[in-house]
């Protein structure tokens, strides 16, 4: 008979070895649950998979033969542990290599999970290592109206304002326990349960934004109560977070972001937006997405589901 474990843990890296020891490293520091994990890597050219097998052997680790994405590199480890249909655990958390957790967060947040039953997910308090708030960590969904604030800057010049501020939730204390629409899947706890019933993350994302619709599609599901899943910034729990550390030298990595806005945008929104504004929302993400962007968001395509 399998054991059902309390929590599942999936690390996918794409040449970040350092960082991914560091995190490993931090994982073996957790007590106070029965939890696996599994590393994903990405197709690393730096010796990562190499270094997972010789100093971690504990961790199961899946090498994968092509850089796919990350929400493919994702579900290859949610897959490995039988998700969604018969999970090994109870719990699934994705985890970047990036990240620190420290000592007992994993039981806090699985500790947090267990007395909220509604909880679909649960995010930490991600903080930077200059010690400011990781702003993705607790998010509203980028509807054509919040992503209008974002784009002409408006959430900047009024944070405060719980019109204006509405994506990164800025008129909001950093411990200040909320639900949100979305956390990051940096470091996100998602319930098996919920799993079951949204399913996996949606490959047609390579690069962000499979966070965003993971937890829209989860919010959309009702637990066993009948109440919708909800999704829970838990700032008692912290990890730390040196953000973009596989992408920030990419080139690819900011078409990766606008070309994410107008997946989501096209999935959940267009249908149901008047011509007019759908048309300014792909002006605006042409603008910044450039040429390639733009060729893909005027090519006709219909709302993917």
């Amino acid at each position: 008979m399998s054991t059902m474990h309390d929590l599942a843990v999936i690390i996918l890296n794409y040449n970040t070895r350092e960082l991914l020891a560091d995190c490993l490293a931090s994982l073996r520091g957790q007590s106070g649950l029965d939890f696996v994990t599994c590393a994903v890597d990405n197709c690393s050219d730096d010796g990562s998979a190499e270094m997972v097998a010789a100093q971690f052997p504990e961790v199961s680790l899946i090498r994968s033969p092509a850089n796919n994405g990350y929400a493919a590199g994702n579900n290859l480890g949610l897959r490995a542990l039988s998700f969604p249909a018969a999970p090994q655990a109870r719990y699934a958390m994705l985890l970047n290599p990036d990240t620190l957790v420290l000592p007992s967060a994993l039981a806090g947040m699985v500790a947090f999970a267990d007395a909220t039953p509604d909880a679909g997910v649960v995010g930490p308090k991600l903080m930077l290592m200059d010690g400011t708030l990781d702003m993705a960590c607790r998010r509203s969904f980028p509807t054509p109206a919040v992503s209008f604030y974002r784009l002409t800057g408006l959430s900047r010049i009024f944070p405060r304002s719980r019109l204006f501020g509405r994506y990164n939730m800025t008129y909001l204390g950093v411990d200040e326990q909320t639900d949100v629409d979305s956390v990051v899947g940096a470091c996100m706890l998602v319930r098996g349960d919920a799993i079951r019933q949204a399913g996996l993350l949606d490959e047609q994302f390579f690069m962000y934004g499979e966070d965003l619709d993971w937890c829209l599609r989860i919010k959309q599901q009702r637990n066993s109560a009948g109440r919708p899943w909800r999704v829970i910034y838990y700032p008692a729990v912290t990890v730390q977070h040196v953000k973009r550390a596989a992408s920030r030298r990419s080139a690819r990595a900011q078409y990766e972001f606008d070309r994410a806005m107008w997946l989501f945008y096209r999935k959940h929104y267009q249908a149901r937006t008047f011509f007019m504004m759908d048309w300014l929302v792909r002006l605006g993400l042409a603008a910044r997405g450039g040429p390639r962007l733009a060729r893909e968001m005027f090519a006709g395509a219909s709302p993917q589901g």
